[in-house]
């Protein structure tokens, strides 16, 4: 399979998660990811969790596969010819750094692209730069609790709480990917280039509101904001004789077969539950009755039972038996690797296929300055000024 994005040159002043996320992202389409990073290095190399060398955490190597990496102290103003020869031989600029820093450093779009209309230049914000919170930071918890994610636990459970999982950060940096992969074709059939900013806060507000305006998406509201079937406390994995399962029906075939599996023939006229209006005007009727109807067999028959009869399930898995369900194991999801300095890694296969094959995995995340020496000498500089650069500690190295 060919690289899409193999002529695609990407400058990434990404760090933590959501910028990671969209250039990593690109680069499994082929693209030529030059990592920026600062002599203290990204901060997820320590916040993602514990490594053997303390510098490339589990998160970091997964969101940093496919990318070059080049150490620059941006704050020495020896390190602007460098800087200025990476964004000339960059095709697209991607960075989750606050306004105010870019400004500083001269990296702000309005300044690359009056310079250089041609490049694509996506900037990743917490907050819109045209509204009231713009330039304040951001991360993912806060953005869950200011979009309303974490209110939602609260309904359901009396409680607000946070989902253990990076979703902002990851939705939007998915966001940001495709946004530019479209700024790519309009250059490719137009040739202009684009200036593009994602912001975390209006970008999950949206995702969160496409389901839960629900009812008040009409003028006047014809009920209450919110999806009550997501917010019903019954609305969980279901508990079994010897574990928890979880299992949906949704259209009125789907539900009369779960109402046989079940062995409650005797609701399926029910007129609370016939049809889908039926069960959405009565949806806590519904989902009670679910909510007990599994714990009279175990996991492995309730299992056997759905899949003869074509009803989606699944158990509900670990983290540790996801790593041993079948499916995953038979398709290649997991390989081990030699990373050159935390020894032996576990890598993901790419979940998309294209032309029934794996997108290629791309080499493992590297350390802090890895590439530095090799990208400075692409750039032109010579190897006095390689040598000086680095002993003045305007650019990093990795040092074996």
């Amino acid at each position: 399979m060919k690289n899409f994005l193999k002529d695609i040159r990407i400058l990434d002043l990404t760090s933590v998660v959501v910028g990671p996320i969209c250039t990593w992202r690109l680069s499994q389409y082929g693209a030529n990811v030059t990592k920026l990073e600062a002599p203290s290095g990204d901060l997820m190399r320590g916040l993602g969790g514990q490594s053997p060398t303390g510098q490339h955490s589990g998160a970091y190597l997964h969101l940093n596969r496919g990318k070059r990496n080049i150490s620059l102290n941006l704050k020495d103003g020896a390190a602007k010819p460098i800087l200025d020869k990476l964004v000339e031989q960059n095709d697209v600029i991607v960075t989750n750094m606050r306004p105010q820093a870019l400004k500083k450093l001269g990296l702000d779009p309005d300044t690359i692209r009056k310079k250089y209309p041609e490049k694509i230049y996506c900037t990743i914000t917490g907050y819109g730069s045209d509204g009231t919170y713009a330039g304040s930071p951001a991360y993912d918890s806060v953005i869950q609790a200011a979009t309303g994610i974490t209110s939602l636990f609260d309904v359901r459970d009396g409680k607000p709480s946070y989902i253990p999982l990076l979703i902002c950060d990851h939705v939007t940096g998915e966001i940001a990917a495709g946004t530019v992969l479209a700024a790519i074709v309009n250059k490719i059939t137009t040739g202009e280039g684009a200036s593009i900013e994602i912001p975390m806060f209006e970008t999950m507000a949206n995702f969160v509101l496409q389901e839960h305006l629900a009812q008040k998406s009409f003028s006047p509201s014809i009920g209450e904001i919110g999806d009550k079937r997501l917010l019903d406390a019954n609305t969980s994995p279901l508990k079994t004789a010897d574990g928890w399962i979880s299992v949906t029906a949704n259209t009125d075939q789907q539900v009369k077969t779960f109402l046989e599996c079940i062995d409650r023939e005797d609701l399926i006229e029910d007129a609370r539950f016939k049809t889908i209006g039926d069960r959405a005007k009565n949806v806590k009727d519904w989902l009670k009755i679910r909510s007990d109807a599994l714990i009279n067999k175990n996991t492995a028959d309730w299992l056997a039972i759905f899949k003869s009869s074509d009803i989606s399930a699944m158990p509900c898995h670990t983290l540790e038996s996801l790593m041993e369900d079948e499916h995953l194991i038979s398709i290649g999801m997991f390989d081990t690797e030699q990373h050159p300095t935390e020894g032996q890694t576990i890598s993901l296969r790419s979940s998309m296929l294209f032309n029934g094959v794996p997108l290629p995995k791309q080499q493992p995340a590297q350390p802090k300055g890895w590439d530095t020496e090799s990208i400075l000498k692409e750039l032109g500089f010579t190897t006095e000024e390689i040598d000086k650069f680095v002993l003045s500690s305007v650019a990093i190295k990795h040092i074996a």
